[in-house]
């Protein structure tokens, strides 16, 4: 088949089809106990994100299962950072883990000239992909946003109010900047390549867009992603976009017009009546399931999934949650949603 024939393709060419395609953030993860046994066999997380063999099998494990109608790669948003020569590593319980950066003269001794190197092995897993996943099954190649990735670098890891990370933007502007720059040029750098090894459709997450006001918002996540899908349009013009500008609210206005995205991914807490009157005439839709409803199952799930199907269906849209799914869902729920999906 056709790469622009499948399904999720048509969909983000703004067609409205009889039943939108479904695929799932994080469908290849903890929640299945096949991946489980993988990992522990493979030892450390860098070290499953970077053994083409494994990220292969584990990416390909929801595809038996349930038929999504895409495949996502098996990565992680950090491996850039770890490729720009930044000390990353995951700590079971605690999640990741990195050298933080302090100062300008920490952000100068990142480079990018090993960085497509170190990526190899995530080349030859989408390469790999590209042969092995059925014919109608499309591949995503993703990438964090520019804020995201950075909010990781200078906070260490993961963090509640990311306090150290906006104060540094907001009292040294310049150098923050700096930082931003390595991240759109390398994080654009990523996708183009992540395409040549056959990726045909991009997701770009920027999971902790909403933390900012409206001028920052624009200046630290809006424009980078902008300027990133500028560059993947003048590389490859045929391969769309899925933005996730996640807690933005509002501002995902602004996202949908002025980033270039094909694709919207809408978070949980976004009003569906709104995000269909406003955003779904300049993007195609997808979400939002709360991940929790995806644990809970039954009749709460159901409900929600007509809701969202009647509400954002009839027009272009692909299904999927709101965030990710989260580890203790029961595998039998996500068989469920697929058969309601498609029913």
């Amino acid at each position: 088949m056709k790469s622009a024939e499948k399904l999720m393709r048509r969909a983000l060419a703004g067609e409205s089809l009889p039943r939108p395609p479904i695929w799932l953030m994080r469908q290849a993860g903890r929640y299945l106990p096949e991946y489980r046994r993988r990992r522990a066999e493979i030892g450390g997380f860098l070290d499953l994100c970077f053994t083409p063999e494994a990220a292969v099998e584990v990416t390909l494990q929801p595809i038996r299962r349930y038929g999504f109608d895409a495949a996502i790669l098996f990565s992680d948003i950090l491996v850039v950072p770890h490729a720009l020569g930044q000390k990353v590593w995951f700590e079971e319980g605690r999640g990741p883990q990195l050298e933080a950066l302090r100062d300008a003269e920490d952000v100068a001794r990142l480079s990018s000239a090993a960085m497509h190197e170190t990526l190899a092995p995530v080349y030859e897993t989408l390469r790999r992909l590209a042969v092995e996943l059925p014919a109608e099954t499309a591949l995503i190649g993703f990438a964090g946003a520019p804020w995201t990735v950075a909010s990781y670098m200078i906070e260490g890891g993961s963090s509640r109010d990311f306090a150290t990370a906006k104060s540094w933007a907001y009292s040294r502007p310049d150098s923050f900047a700096d930082l931003i720059s390595l991240l759109v040029e390398a994080t654009a750098d990523y996708l183009i390549a992540q395409v040549e090894a056959g990726a045909e459709i991009l997701q770009i997450f920027d999971s902790w867009a909403g933390v900012w006001p409206e001028a920052e918002f624009r200046r630290w996540c809006l424009r980078p992603v902008a300027e990133i899908r500028r560059r993947v349009a003048a590389a490859h013009p045929d391969i769309p976009v899925i933005g996730f500008p996640r807690g933005a609210g509002l501002l995902y206005r602004d996202f949908a017009v002025e980033s270039g995205c094909e694709g919207l991914s809408l978070d949980t807490t976004l009003p569906l009546t709104w995000a269909r009157d406003t955003l779904q005439p300049k993007a195609t839709l997808q979400g939002n399931l709360d991940p929790l409803l995806l644990v809970t199952g039954g009749d709460p799930m159901q409900a929600a999934v007509r809701h969202i199907l009647e509400t954002v269906g009839k027009g272009p849209f692909i299904f999927n949650l709101g965030h990710g799914i989260v580890p203790q869902t029961p595998p039998e729920h996500v068989a469920q949603l697929v058969d309601l999906v498609r029913g």
